[in-house]
């Protein structure tokens, strides 16, 4: 939406200013739920929304002008450059990382049979990059594209134990309870994350889900600096997460040696 649009909208008297019009596009964009690719008619973007029909036909003419969405039809559905510009959040080396390390992520699902995960740290998240589970799949939060608290996973404990930075610095003091079991106190998280240097291996004690346990490791890159993150999951009545560790311990290492190899030959 360019900005004559948004200076046009704002005096229309639907808004007051551009920060209003702005609001009201996001606003139509984040309604079309589930039906994103299908398409969603304006009176029912209107509805969801709260605007009127008028102020959303208005705005969503100018969002097609844009390309962030377009026409199916009578209705609209979510355009290409929504997804160009999705593309762009996330540093371009996430893309070489997951090719690199996802047939190890394969590896680690054979020898395990449960749930894994590949993650990057993202700021106070983790950034999940790629997932495979089996035909007995666990609920899970984690999907692919989604970002979860570090504080109160695995494979976020394993990079922040590594990241050479206060967990209070990254996190804040404030730690969010997932589950009546997430570590909040950031002095006991600490000792968590010295613990995690020590072994290696950190764990996930149905701090993101009830019901839900994990063990996570790091991915070291050149320097032997840690880049990424597996993790193993499963549901606690039967699955013991120290049961992995050997698989975990031996696919990370694999995966390191992978890794390592695929960044000097990059820069050379």
């Amino acid at each position: 939406m360019g900005v004559q649009e948004l200076t046009d909208l704002s005096h229309s008297g639907s808004t007051r200013d551009g920060r209003a019009a702005v609001d009201k596009a996001m606003s139509l964009l984040t309604s079309f739920g589930q039906e994103a690719y299908s398409g969603v008619g304006v009176s029912e973007l209107a509805r969801r929304s709260g605007l009127s029909k008028s102020t959303a036909f208005r705005i969503l003419g100018m969002l097609e002008r844009n390309h962030a969405v377009e026409r199916v039809g009578s209705d609209y559905r979510l355009g290409a450059e929504l997804h160009n510009l999705g593309g762009r959040v996330y540093a371009p080396q996430h893309s070489v990382i997951r090719d690199v390390l996802t047939p190890y992520l394969a590896d680690l699902y054979e020898a395990t049979r449960q749930m894994v995960h590949l993650a990057v740290l993202h700021g106070p998240d983790i950034l999940y990059i790629n997932k495979l589970y089996g035909h007995r799949h666990v609920a899970s939060p984690s999907r692919v594209g989604g970002k979860a608290p570090a504080h109160c996973t695995a494979v976020g404990k394993a990079l922040l134990a590594y990241s050479g930075q206060d967990a209070e610095d990254l996190l804040g003091s404030d730690l969010a309870a997932r589950t009546a079991r997430t570590v909040t106190d950031i002095g006991q998280l600490r000792v968590e994350l010295s613990q995690v240097r020590r072994s290696g291996v950190a764990f996930d004690r149905e701090e993101t889900r009830e019901g839900l346990v994990c063990i996570g490791g790091v991915v070291n890159g050149s320097g032997a600096r840690p880049v990424a993150a597996f993790s193993v999951s499963g549901p606690v009545a039967s699955f013991s997460p120290a049961s992995v560790e050997p698989a975990l311990r031996r696919v990370s290492l694999a995966a390191s040696r992978a890794l390592c190899a695929s960044q000097i030959a990059l820069a050379s």
